[in-house]
């Protein structure tokens, strides 16, 4: 078993040596931003710290506990678990994003990479053909590093990591070798929030950016309604997210308004109730600053398994999403996402 990680590990060497061969020191000077800001990686790589950091990760998917459901299968030697990736990232797509939050897009988009397969699979879930079925293509970690910096070549803000858990090592082994050919832009771990606190400190000195889901507060209403029935989502996902604000703090948006560094909450309203948004608005008041960035999301639509559970297989109403607003409100919280905010006075009008 250790063989194949020793293999694994040798090649990114390599890979990393013809980085430095073919001229790494000046790839490295263009890599820092004209304002003198640099990407947490970037301290790692240069103290020494990120190649044992990937080691340690990449020993993970030997007996995979990447996630919650701790699957103990070698995924190295190809075998799957419950999110049934093998042991290289797949890809569905990748470009500029600009229906990310405003923060994250800019002027010239997130660079958002679209992992496929997923360790939830929720039943509503809106990307199903990715997550659920796979659709996508194998990648090894130099091709995926090739994404990331096409995406800043391209000027997008930032590298969106789009469901990346089950391929955090991965990420970290393209992450190395892309900042070796010049790589500068923040980081962003864009989660569902099914992580353990334990993989979420592998992270820590890597990502920038946090944008994590907390879809659900009940344990009933999450174990109801994503595949193999998680009632420890809720558990889990406010811990990890607890632990990702003690790594990047408050959302911090430079000059242009563009965010570099941070944490970015996503709650996506449904109906009836189902995801506990009036729960959701008081924990994050009483457990995180009230400045914490909020987005409170209107776009819930009925997809993929969603018609056979009758409690959300409807869209939601516009009451409904005024109500859970004005919770986010009542709590104290004070920086609601723009267009969550948007979206109330549509909502308020339709209403009247």
């Amino acid at each position: 078993m250790a063989t194949t990680r020793r293999c694994f590990l040798q090649g990114l060497a390599l890979a990393a040596g013809s980085v430095f061969a073919g001229g790494c020191a000046e790839a490295l000077d263009s890599s820092l931003n004209s304002d003198g800001w640099r990407p947490a990686y970037a301290d790692l790589e240069d103290a020494g710290m990120l190649a044992a950091r990937i080691e340690q990760a990449y020993a993970k998917l030997e007996q995979c506990d990447l996630c919650p459901h701790a699957c103990g299968v070698n995924r190295l030697g190809g075998e799957t678990g419950f999110c049934e990736a093998r042991g290289r990232a797949v890809v569905h797509s990748h470009g500029p994003h600009f229906g990310e939050e405003l923060p994250l897009v800019g002027r010239n988009g997130s660079g958002t990479i679209f992992f496929s397969h997923c360790n939830l699979r929720c039943v509503f879930c809106q990307n199903w053909p990715i997550a659920h079925l796979g659709h996508g293509r194998e990648l090894d970690d130099a091709r995926l590093a090739d994404l990331m910096l096409d995406l800043q070549r391209r000027g997008c803000h930032n590298i969106n990591l789009v469901t990346p858990t089950h391929f955090l090592p991965n990420i970290l082994g393209a992450v190395r070798i892309a900042r070796q050919q010049g790589l500068r832009l923040p980081l962003c771990y864009n989660t569902g929030g099914y992580e353990t606190v334990e993989n979420v400190r592998l992270l820590d000195g890597v990502v920038d950016i946090y944008l994590p889901d907390l879809k659900f507060m009940s344990s009933d209403e999450s174990a109801r309604y994503v595949i193999q029935g998680r009632g420890d989502y809720p558990a889990m996902a406010k811990a990890s997210i607890l632990e990702m604000h003690r790594q990047v703090g408050d959302v911090d948006v430079s000059g242009d308004a563009v965010a570099r560094r941070g944490l970015l909450i996503r709650h996506l309203v449904m109906p009836n109730q189902v995801s506990g948004t009036r729960e959701f608005v008081d924990w994050v008041a009483r457990e995180l600053p009230q400045d914490t960035y909020v987005n409170i999301m209107s776009q819930y639509r009925v997809e993929h398994m969603a018609f056979d559970h009758e409690p959300i297989s409807r869209a939601i109403t516009s009451r409904e999403y005024v109500e859970a607003m004005d919770w986010a409100m009542a709590a104290g919280l004070t920086n609601l996402d723009n267009r969550s905010l948007a979206n109330l006075e549509i909502h308020r009008r339709m209403l009247e």
